[in-house]
Protein backbone atom coordinates (compact mmCIF):
# COMPACT_ATOMS: atom_id res chain seq x y z
CA UNK A 1 0.00 0.00 0.00
CA UNK A 2 1.42 3.57 -1.11
CA UNK A 3 1.29 6.28 1.65
CA UNK A 4 -0.51 9.48 1.37
CA UNK A 5 2.14 11.66 2.89
CA UNK A 6 1.01 15.04 1.09
CA UNK A 7 -2.46 14.80 2.53
CA UNK A 8 -1.45 16.08 6.06
CA UNK A 9 0.90 18.84 7.69
CA UNK A 10 3.99 17.77 9.12
CA UNK A 11 3.74 17.74 13.27
CA UNK A 12 4.93 21.40 14.92
CA UNK A 13 7.00 18.68 17.07
CA UNK A 14 10.28 19.54 16.31
CA UNK A 15 13.31 16.78 17.65
CA UNK A 16 16.65 18.16 15.92
CA UNK A 17 18.03 21.27 14.28
CA UNK A 18 20.76 22.12 12.29
CA UNK A 19 21.60 25.58 11.63
CA UNK A 20 24.63 25.92 8.95
CA UNK A 21 26.73 29.28 8.26
CA UNK A 22 28.75 29.84 5.09
CA UNK A 23 31.96 31.83 6.65
CA UNK A 24 33.86 34.53 4.30
CA UNK A 25 30.66 36.13 2.70
CA UNK A 26 28.77 39.05 2.67
CA UNK A 27 26.66 40.23 5.04
CA UNK A 28 23.48 39.17 2.96
CA UNK A 29 24.86 36.13 1.31
CA UNK A 30 25.37 34.83 5.07
CA UNK A 31 21.74 35.30 6.08
CA UNK A 32 20.65 33.79 2.61
CA UNK A 33 23.09 30.62 3.00
CA UNK A 34 21.74 30.24 6.35
CA UNK A 35 19.99 26.84 5.62
CA UNK A 36 17.94 26.38 8.86
CA UNK A 37 16.92 22.18 8.98
CA UNK A 38 14.99 20.66 11.11
CA UNK A 39 13.40 17.31 11.14
CA UNK A 40 10.17 16.41 12.04
CA UNK A 41 8.48 13.83 14.44
CA UNK A 42 7.78 11.76 11.17
CA UNK A 43 11.46 12.25 10.45
CA UNK A 44 10.43 14.73 7.69
CA UNK A 45 13.57 17.30 7.17
CA UNK A 46 12.07 20.73 6.43
CA UNK A 47 14.58 23.36 4.92
CA UNK A 48 14.57 26.95 5.14
CA UNK A 49 16.53 29.69 3.05
CA UNK A 50 15.97 33.15 2.25
CA UNK A 51 17.28 33.58 -1.69
CA UNK A 52 16.36 36.90 -1.96
CA UNK A 53 19.17 38.04 0.83
CA UNK A 54 21.93 36.43 -1.53
CA UNK A 55 23.66 37.18 -5.29
CA UNK A 56 24.27 33.50 -5.67
CA UNK A 57 23.92 33.22 -9.66
CA UNK A 58 23.65 30.20 -12.18
CA UNK A 59 24.38 31.25 -15.66
CA UNK A 60 24.81 29.75 -19.24
CA UNK A 61 27.46 29.74 -21.99
CA UNK A 62 27.23 32.87 -24.68
CA UNK A 63 26.54 30.21 -26.83
CA UNK A 64 25.24 26.90 -27.30
CA UNK A 65 27.72 23.91 -27.99
CA UNK A 66 25.45 21.49 -29.57
CA UNK A 67 22.65 22.79 -31.79
CA UNK A 68 20.83 21.19 -34.07
CA UNK A 69 18.18 22.61 -36.54
CA UNK A 70 18.26 23.23 -40.48
CA UNK A 71 15.84 25.00 -42.68
CA UNK A 72 17.69 23.67 -45.74
CA UNK A 73 15.46 20.95 -46.90
CA UNK A 74 17.46 18.03 -45.16
CA UNK A 75 14.64 16.66 -42.79
CA UNK A 76 17.00 14.57 -40.85
CA UNK A 77 18.01 18.03 -39.44
CA UNK A 78 14.15 19.59 -39.69
CA UNK A 79 11.96 20.27 -36.73
CA UNK A 80 8.28 20.95 -37.06
CA UNK A 81 7.21 20.75 -32.92
CA UNK A 82 9.71 19.66 -30.81
CA UNK A 83 7.72 18.04 -28.13
CA UNK A 84 10.69 16.13 -26.14
CA UNK A 85 14.62 15.92 -25.58
CA UNK A 86 16.80 14.16 -23.33
CA UNK A 87 20.86 13.64 -23.20
CA UNK A 88 22.52 10.47 -23.15
CA UNK A 89 25.05 8.92 -21.20
CA UNK A 90 27.91 9.06 -24.01
CA UNK A 91 26.79 13.30 -25.00
CA UNK A 92 24.19 12.75 -27.66
CA UNK A 93 21.02 13.89 -27.70
CA UNK A 94 17.22 11.96 -28.43
CA UNK A 95 14.37 14.14 -30.11
CA UNK A 96 10.89 13.88 -30.57
CA UNK A 97 9.37 15.88 -33.05
CA UNK A 98 5.54 15.85 -33.70
CA UNK A 99 6.01 15.74 -37.34
CA UNK A 100 7.93 12.58 -38.28
CA UNK A 101 6.44 10.67 -35.22
CA UNK A 102 10.02 9.62 -34.57
CA UNK A 103 12.80 9.64 -32.02
CA UNK A 104 15.72 11.00 -33.48
CA UNK A 105 19.05 10.53 -32.29
CA UNK A 106 22.30 12.85 -32.79
CA UNK A 107 25.78 12.40 -31.97
CA UNK A 108 27.41 14.72 -29.57
CA UNK A 109 28.70 16.80 -32.84
CA UNK A 110 25.04 17.14 -33.93
CA UNK A 111 25.70 14.48 -36.71
CA UNK A 112 22.12 12.39 -37.30
CA UNK A 113 22.84 8.92 -36.16
CA UNK A 114 19.54 7.06 -36.39
CA UNK A 115 15.69 7.19 -35.65
CA UNK A 116 13.19 5.05 -34.19
CA UNK A 117 9.65 4.48 -34.48
CA UNK A 118 6.97 6.10 -36.90
CA UNK A 119 3.65 6.98 -36.78
CA UNK A 120 0.78 4.59 -36.58
CA UNK A 121 -1.04 2.73 -34.09
CA UNK A 122 1.26 -0.18 -33.65
CA UNK A 123 3.70 -1.20 -31.17
CA UNK A 124 6.52 1.60 -31.90
CA UNK A 125 4.86 3.62 -33.32
CA UNK A 126 2.82 7.04 -32.65
CA UNK A 127 0.02 8.66 -33.11
CA UNK A 128 0.82 11.61 -31.28
CA UNK A 129 4.38 12.00 -29.47
CA UNK A 130 4.20 13.58 -25.87
CA UNK A 131 7.39 14.34 -23.85
CA UNK A 132 10.44 11.69 -22.90
CA UNK A 133 12.60 10.07 -20.34
CA UNK A 134 15.73 9.00 -20.39
CA UNK A 135 16.03 6.26 -18.04
CA UNK A 136 19.64 4.29 -16.97
CA UNK A 137 21.05 2.49 -19.69
CA UNK A 138 19.75 5.09 -21.99
CA UNK A 139 16.36 3.16 -21.71
CA UNK A 140 13.89 5.73 -23.85
CA UNK A 141 10.17 6.00 -22.68
CA UNK A 142 8.86 8.17 -24.79
CA UNK A 143 4.64 9.41 -23.64
CA UNK A 144 2.08 9.08 -26.47
CA UNK A 145 -1.83 9.26 -26.40
CA UNK A 146 -4.73 9.14 -26.93
CA UNK A 147 -5.10 7.12 -25.18
CA UNK A 148 -1.73 7.89 -22.93
CA UNK A 149 0.72 5.14 -23.41
CA UNK A 150 4.30 4.73 -23.65
CA UNK A 151 6.85 2.99 -26.52
CA UNK A 152 9.86 1.81 -24.63
CA UNK A 153 13.53 1.51 -26.45
CA UNK A 154 16.91 0.94 -25.87
CA UNK A 155 19.58 3.06 -26.35
CA UNK A 156 20.51 1.28 -29.92
CA UNK A 157 16.93 2.08 -31.36
CA UNK A 158 15.07 -1.30 -31.25
CA UNK A 159 11.97 -1.43 -29.57
CA UNK A 160 11.50 -2.89 -26.22
CA UNK A 161 7.69 -3.14 -25.46
CA UNK A 162 4.37 -0.93 -25.33
CA UNK A 163 3.04 0.39 -21.73
CA UNK A 164 -0.48 1.33 -21.92
CA UNK A 165 -2.09 2.99 -18.62
CA UNK A 166 -4.94 0.71 -17.21
CA UNK A 167 -7.13 2.30 -16.38
CA UNK A 168 -6.56 4.40 -19.24
CA UNK A 169 -5.78 8.16 -19.89
CA UNK A 170 -7.89 9.51 -22.96
CA UNK A 171 -5.33 12.66 -22.76
CA UNK A 172 -2.13 13.01 -21.98
CA UNK A 173 -0.90 13.02 -18.08
CA UNK A 174 -0.87 16.54 -16.81
CA UNK A 175 2.74 16.05 -15.10
CA UNK A 176 4.87 13.88 -13.85
CA UNK A 177 7.23 11.48 -15.20
CA UNK A 178 9.07 8.24 -15.51
CA UNK A 179 11.35 7.28 -12.49
CA UNK A 180 14.26 5.13 -12.89
CA UNK A 181 12.51 1.60 -11.32
CA UNK A 182 10.08 2.23 -14.77
CA UNK A 183 7.11 3.27 -12.60
CA UNK A 184 5.38 6.46 -13.72
CA UNK A 185 3.65 9.65 -12.01
CA UNK A 186 0.82 10.80 -14.03
CA UNK A 187 -2.01 13.43 -13.22
CA UNK A 188 -5.66 13.09 -13.67
CA UNK A 189 -7.89 16.37 -14.00
CA UNK A 190 -11.35 16.11 -12.24
CA UNK A 191 -13.79 17.41 -14.72
CA UNK A 192 -16.51 17.09 -11.88
CA UNK A 193 -16.16 20.36 -10.24
CA UNK A 194 -17.89 23.77 -9.71
CA UNK A 195 -16.98 26.22 -12.39
CA UNK A 196 -17.80 29.70 -10.09
CA UNK A 197 -14.42 31.16 -10.31
CA UNK A 198 -14.38 30.44 -6.23
CA UNK A 199 -13.88 25.93 -6.41
CA UNK A 200 -10.29 24.66 -7.17
CA UNK A 201 -10.20 21.58 -9.58
CA UNK A 202 -8.37 18.32 -8.41
CA UNK A 203 -5.45 16.86 -10.21
CA UNK A 204 -5.56 13.43 -8.46
CA UNK A 205 -1.68 12.10 -9.12
CA UNK A 206 -0.98 8.18 -9.23
CA UNK A 207 1.59 6.30 -9.58
CA UNK A 208 1.31 3.34 -12.17
CA UNK A 209 4.02 0.35 -11.78
CA UNK A 210 6.42 -0.73 -15.19
CA UNK A 211 3.57 -2.73 -16.79
CA UNK A 212 1.50 0.08 -16.71
CA UNK A 213 -0.87 -1.32 -14.17
CA UNK A 214 -2.18 1.87 -11.50
CA UNK A 215 -0.84 0.50 -8.35
CA UNK A 216 -2.73 3.68 -6.25
CA UNK A 217 -3.88 7.02 -5.75
CA UNK A 218 -0.96 9.13 -4.71
CA UNK A 219 -2.61 12.33 -3.43
CA UNK A 220 -4.73 14.99 -4.47
CA UNK A 221 -4.13 18.57 -5.30
CA UNK A 222 -6.01 22.26 -5.78
CA UNK A 223 -5.96 22.85 -9.46
CA UNK A 224 -7.13 26.22 -10.57
CA UNK A 225 -10.92 28.09 -10.32
CA UNK A 226 -12.64 27.83 -13.74
CA UNK A 227 -15.56 29.95 -14.49
CA UNK A 228 -17.28 32.06 -17.37
CA UNK A 229 -18.12 35.52 -17.64
CA UNK A 230 -21.40 37.34 -18.79
CA UNK A 231 -19.64 38.33 -22.50
CA UNK A 232 -18.52 34.44 -22.86
CA UNK A 233 -20.20 32.48 -21.29
CA UNK A 234 -18.97 28.88 -23.03
CA UNK A 235 -15.38 29.50 -22.55
CA UNK A 236 -13.80 29.04 -18.89
CA UNK A 237 -10.76 30.20 -17.59
CA UNK A 238 -8.79 31.05 -14.08
CA UNK A 239 -9.04 33.90 -12.48
CA UNK A 240 -6.00 36.47 -13.28
CA UNK A 241 -2.48 35.19 -11.74
CA UNK A 242 -4.56 32.28 -10.00
CA UNK A 243 -1.98 29.59 -8.68
CA UNK A 244 -1.88 25.74 -9.90
CA UNK A 245 0.00 22.85 -8.73
CA UNK A 246 2.68 21.53 -10.73
CA UNK A 247 4.54 17.33 -10.36
CA UNK A 248 7.39 16.62 -12.12
CA UNK A 249 9.75 13.35 -11.48
CA UNK A 250 12.68 11.78 -12.36
CA UNK A 251 15.72 9.63 -10.87
CA UNK A 252 14.23 8.50 -7.20
CA UNK A 253 12.32 11.76 -6.58
CA UNK A 254 9.19 13.46 -7.21
CA UNK A 255 9.11 16.91 -6.58
CA UNK A 256 5.06 18.83 -6.11
CA UNK A 257 4.39 22.61 -5.00
CA UNK A 258 1.06 23.79 -4.94
CA UNK A 259 2.21 27.62 -6.50
CA UNK A 260 0.19 28.77 -3.09
CA UNK A 261 2.85 28.92 -0.77
CA UNK A 262 7.00 28.91 -1.14
CA UNK A 263 7.37 25.17 -0.92
CA UNK A 264 8.09 22.23 -2.94
CA UNK A 265 7.73 19.10 -1.22
CA UNK A 266 10.01 15.97 -2.07
CA UNK A 267 8.91 12.17 -2.12
CA UNK A 268 11.46 9.29 -2.50
CA UNK A 269 10.98 6.19 -5.20
CA UNK A 270 9.00 4.80 -2.18
CA UNK A 271 6.22 7.86 -1.99
CA UNK A 272 7.73 8.84 1.52
CA UNK A 273 7.49 12.85 2.30
CA UNK A 274 11.23 13.13 2.41
CA UNK A 275 12.18 16.57 2.29
CA UNK A 276 10.03 19.75 2.13
CA UNK A 277 11.92 23.06 0.59
CA UNK A 278 11.01 26.32 1.78
CA UNK A 279 11.74 29.63 1.05
CA UNK A 280 11.05 33.39 2.17
CA UNK A 281 9.31 35.30 -0.73
CA UNK A 282 9.12 38.74 -2.03
CA UNK A 283 6.10 40.66 -1.47
CA UNK A 284 3.30 38.49 -3.69
CA UNK A 285 0.13 41.36 -2.84
CA UNK A 286 -1.07 41.83 -6.47
CA UNK A 287 -2.21 45.36 -7.17
CA UNK A 288 -4.42 47.70 -9.41
CA UNK A 289 -1.30 48.46 -11.20
CA UNK A 290 -0.25 45.37 -11.61
CA UNK A 291 -3.46 44.24 -13.36
CA UNK A 292 -3.50 47.29 -15.61
CA UNK A 293 -0.21 46.42 -16.87
CA UNK A 294 -1.17 43.17 -17.46
CA UNK A 295 -4.39 43.90 -19.45
CA UNK A 296 -2.01 46.31 -21.55
CA UNK A 297 0.52 44.42 -22.44
CA UNK A 298 -1.92 41.52 -23.40
CA UNK A 299 -4.24 43.53 -25.33
CA UNK A 300 -0.50 44.82 -27.15
CA UNK A 301 -0.06 41.19 -28.19
CA UNK A 302 -3.10 40.74 -29.47
CA UNK A 303 -3.38 43.52 -31.56
CA UNK A 304 0.40 42.47 -32.92
CA UNK A 305 -0.68 39.16 -33.52
CA UNK A 306 -1.90 38.45 -36.64
CA UNK A 307 -5.01 35.67 -36.24
CA UNK A 308 -6.75 36.54 -39.28
CA UNK A 309 -10.45 34.99 -39.14
CA UNK A 310 -9.23 33.20 -35.98
CA UNK A 311 -9.38 36.28 -34.10
CA UNK A 312 -12.85 36.93 -35.67
CA UNK A 313 -14.41 33.71 -34.37
CA UNK A 314 -12.57 34.03 -31.14
CA UNK A 315 -13.44 37.74 -30.50
CA UNK A 316 -15.02 37.27 -27.17
CA UNK A 317 -13.36 34.57 -25.39
CA UNK A 318 -9.90 36.85 -26.05
CA UNK A 319 -11.35 40.16 -24.92
CA UNK A 320 -12.78 37.87 -22.02
CA UNK A 321 -9.83 36.95 -20.80
CA UNK A 322 -8.75 40.92 -20.30
CA UNK A 323 -11.76 41.70 -19.18
CA UNK A 324 -13.01 43.51 -15.79
CA UNK A 325 -15.43 40.96 -15.46
CA UNK A 326 -12.83 38.52 -14.64
CA UNK A 327 -11.82 38.08 -11.02
CA UNK A 328 -8.33 38.42 -9.87
CA UNK A 329 -6.24 36.68 -7.49
CA UNK A 330 -5.33 38.33 -4.15
CA UNK A 331 -1.59 37.18 -3.93
CA UNK A 332 1.17 36.55 -7.26
CA UNK A 333 1.75 32.43 -7.07
CA UNK A 334 5.02 31.12 -5.81
CA UNK A 335 5.81 29.07 -8.87
CA UNK A 336 5.21 28.67 -12.37
CA UNK A 337 6.43 24.97 -12.40
CA UNK A 338 9.30 22.70 -10.86
CA UNK A 339 11.62 20.22 -12.43
CA UNK A 340 13.45 17.70 -10.94
CA UNK A 341 17.15 17.72 -12.33
CA UNK A 342 19.32 15.15 -13.79
CA UNK A 343 21.60 15.50 -10.76
CA UNK A 344 18.60 15.57 -8.25
CA UNK A 345 18.56 19.12 -8.08
CA UNK A 346 15.10 21.07 -8.07
CA UNK A 347 14.56 23.86 -10.00
CA UNK A 348 11.32 26.48 -9.33
CA UNK A 349 10.56 28.40 -12.30
CA UNK A 350 9.53 31.86 -10.77
CA UNK A 351 5.87 33.05 -11.42
CA UNK A 352 6.40 36.04 -14.66
CA UNK A 353 4.88 38.88 -13.21
CA UNK A 354 3.83 42.10 -15.27
CA UNK A 355 7.02 43.41 -16.78
CA UNK A 356 8.88 41.31 -14.77
CA UNK A 357 11.83 39.27 -15.84
CA UNK A 358 11.17 35.88 -14.30
CA UNK A 359 13.67 33.19 -13.64
CA UNK A 360 14.70 29.91 -11.51
CA UNK A 361 15.32 29.12 -8.21
CA UNK A 362 17.86 26.51 -7.97
CA UNK A 363 18.00 24.36 -4.60
CA UNK A 364 20.66 21.50 -3.74
CA UNK A 365 19.23 17.71 -3.66
CA UNK A 366 19.52 18.40 0.02
CA UNK A 367 17.57 21.43 -0.17
CA UNK A 368 19.83 24.00 0.39
CA UNK A 369 19.65 27.55 -1.97
CA UNK A 370 22.17 26.79 -4.88
CA UNK A 371 21.89 30.35 -7.08
CA UNK A 372 19.17 32.01 -8.98
CA UNK A 373 18.98 31.76 -12.84
CA UNK A 374 17.33 34.41 -15.07
CA UNK A 375 15.32 33.24 -18.39
CA UNK A 376 17.77 32.36 -21.28
CA UNK A 377 16.43 34.90 -23.95
CA UNK A 378 17.77 32.41 -26.81
CA UNK A 379 15.99 29.21 -24.59
CA UNK A 380 12.10 29.26 -25.70
CA UNK A 381 11.83 26.01 -23.68
CA UNK A 382 14.02 24.01 -21.07
CA UNK A 383 13.36 20.57 -21.59
CA UNK A 384 16.09 19.02 -18.85
CA UNK A 385 18.64 20.72 -16.25
CA UNK A 386 22.14 18.53 -15.64
CA UNK A 387 24.98 19.03 -13.53
CA UNK A 388 26.73 21.18 -16.04
CA UNK A 389 24.34 21.51 -18.87
CA UNK A 390 20.53 22.73 -20.25
CA UNK A 391 19.05 21.38 -22.86
CA UNK A 392 15.99 22.94 -24.69
CA UNK A 393 14.48 24.25 -27.89
CA UNK A 394 14.93 27.85 -29.40
CA UNK A 395 13.08 29.45 -32.62
CA UNK A 396 14.57 31.79 -35.00
CA UNK A 397 13.44 34.74 -36.93
CA UNK A 398 11.51 33.10 -39.64
CA UNK A 399 10.08 30.69 -36.92
CA UNK A 400 12.85 27.62 -37.16
CA UNK A 401 12.97 25.47 -34.47
CA UNK A 402 16.36 23.71 -33.08
CA UNK A 403 17.45 21.84 -30.09
CA UNK A 404 20.48 23.82 -28.06
CA UNK A 405 22.57 22.94 -25.35
CA UNK A 406 24.33 25.38 -23.41
CA UNK A 407 26.86 25.06 -20.72
CA UNK A 408 25.58 25.28 -17.21
CA UNK A 409 27.41 27.45 -15.07
CA UNK A 410 26.99 27.44 -11.48
CA UNK A 411 28.44 28.92 -7.85
CA UNK A 412 30.02 26.50 -5.37
CA UNK A 413 27.73 24.56 -3.64
CA UNK A 414 26.27 25.94 -0.23
CA UNK A 415 28.37 24.85 2.86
Amino acid sequence: MIPQPLRRRSSPLLIGAICTIAAGLRPGEVEAQRARSVVDSAGVSIVTSDPFAADRRCAVGEAPFFSVGDALGNERYEFYRLRGMARLSDGSVAVIDRRDQRVRIFNQNGEFVRSMGGRGEGPGEFRNPWFMWALPGDTLWVGDYRPQRFNVFSRDGEFVRLVTLNPPYPNPSRGGGVLSNGTSINLREDRERERDFRTPGRLRVEVHGPDGTRLAPLLTLDGRRMGSVESAPNFYFAPLFDAGSDVDAGGTTVAVTTGRDPEVRILDEQFRLRRIIRWSEEERDVTRADVRTWREEYRREQRERDLGDFAATLGPEIEALASDERPVADLFPTAASVMVARDGRIWVRRYPRPRQTTGWLAFEPDGRFLCHMEEVSDLEDIHEFGVDYVLGSSRDAIDIESVVMYELITPDPPR
